[in-house]
């Protein structure tokens, strides 16, 4: 009677061991759950970007600390700038003229050291990663996508070559509406929210809306499916692919990936870096891939990926390899972007790099992108 008793007791004790874990897991789950639903809340939006780890699920970006970027002469920012920045929620603005920083400044409480979020800035990091694995043969860009990830076969992403996703030419239907709360866009917000898996919810999508290699459509998850193919092609994980042989060469202080379920490197928009590394992006690409004496990314593919080469439709924004273009660049423009307001701008003619970071909820709204890059240009001419 007493064994039994010691085993109904044990039964108990496992019982509520498992009710406990459960009970954490759910809590854990509904606080990222309610952390994505209340992201972009007005109240919130400013120390959210600024603080992605404390509600999502992360990897570190190791750091590699370079030379600090050197200071020139402080330079006036152009009438209205200060308009500007108060109407386009702007936290950070880190001005670069000849490889030294001539404006930097915080904003709306934000800090120095504070790590922003980049949102879709990060594709054009993953975008400068596959030129590097591309030179050393690891792939080539007529690739097909099954190729390196088999677990594609029969997707939307069947037929699909890696150039095809690099120029966001995959033809799978996807709706990217950020403000509408049951398109694709947001669901898989909700998985990563979730611990879910990005790599399933990639797998899943199944319609297509054109033949892969036509007209370019905007699909961030061709971005996930980049990353996908880099790690399917190397049997190694993007921040660990990062931090050797991009921001670690670079000498990126360290920051952090957001993370899915399975720790997959949330890459179409989850990289959270201080507003001077992402400057320090865009004079690598403003000398060619290369910081100092030492050449990071080939120089012919930093040409190549900041080259408008995709299908667009006349009229619209200029894209290459993960970079957007003005629709009446000027030569040497060229910029990463992220939705909130969070850009690399380069003026190569004047060698002059621009960074960004902000927390604009009026980014969608008619004629912010044209005010947007006026007020580069103007500050890019003041230096």
């Amino acid at each position: 009677m007493g064994t039994w008793i010691r085993r109904l007791g044990l039964a108990a004790l496992v019982v509520l061991g498992l009710a406990a874990a459960a009970a954490v897991w759910n809590r854990e789950e509904i606080t990222r759950l309610v952390a994505v639903n209340t992201l972009f809340d007005a109240d919130k939006i400013v120390a959210n970007f600024s603080n992605m780890d404390d509600a999502f699920l992360s990897a570190p970006l190791p750091a590699t600390p370079g030379a600090p970027l050197p200071r020139g002469t402080e330079m006036p920012l152009p009438a209205g700038a200060e308009d500007w920045i108060a109407a386009r929620s702007v936290t950070a603005l880190v001005v670069l003229s000849e490889g030294k920083i001539t404006h930097e400044s915080y904003h709306l409480g934000t800090e120095l050291d504070d790590r922003r979020i980049s949102w879709s800035v990060a594709k054009s990091f993953l975008s400068l990663l596959t030129g590097i694995l591309l030179d050393e043969g690891a792939l080539t860009l007529a690739d097909p996508v099954i190729q390196h990830v088999p677990k594609l076969a029969g997707s939307a992403y069947d037929g699909a070559t890696l150039e095809d996703v690099l120029q966001m030419e995959s033809g799978v239907a996807f709706d990217e509406d950020y403000l509408d709360p049951k398109s694709d866009i947001n669901r898989m917000g909700r998985v990563l929210a979730l611990g879910g898996t990005l790599d399933d919810f990639t797998a899943d999508l199944s319609e297509r809306n054109r033949e892969p290699g036509t007209e370019m459509r905007y699909v961030s998850m061709d971005t996930h499916v980049l990353g996908m193919v880099l790690r399917g092609a190397t049997g190694r994980s993007i921040p660990d692919l990062m931090a050797e042989k991009l921001t670690g060469p670079m000498g990126i202080d360290a920051g952090y990936y957001l993370t899915d379920g399975d720790g997959v490197a949330f890459v179409l928009g989850g990289m959270n870096l201080k507003a001077r590394d992402y400057a320090r992006m865009g004079l690598m690409i403003a000398q060619g891939g290369r910081l100092g004496d030492r050449q990071i990314v080939p120089r012919a593919w930093v040409e190549a990926a900041t080259t408008p080469s995709a299908a667009t439709q006349p009229g619209d924004m200029g894209y290459g390899y993960q970079f957007w273009f003005p629709s009446d660049a000027r030569p040497g423009e060229v910029q990463a972007q992220g939705v909130y307001g969070q850009f690399v701008y380069i003026d190569r003619a004047r060698d002059v790099v621009i960074a960004v970071n902000g927390a604009d909820r009026g980014f969608q709204e008619p004629g912010v992108m044209a005010q947007n890059i006026d007020m580069f240009r103007r500050i890019a001419a003041a230096q």
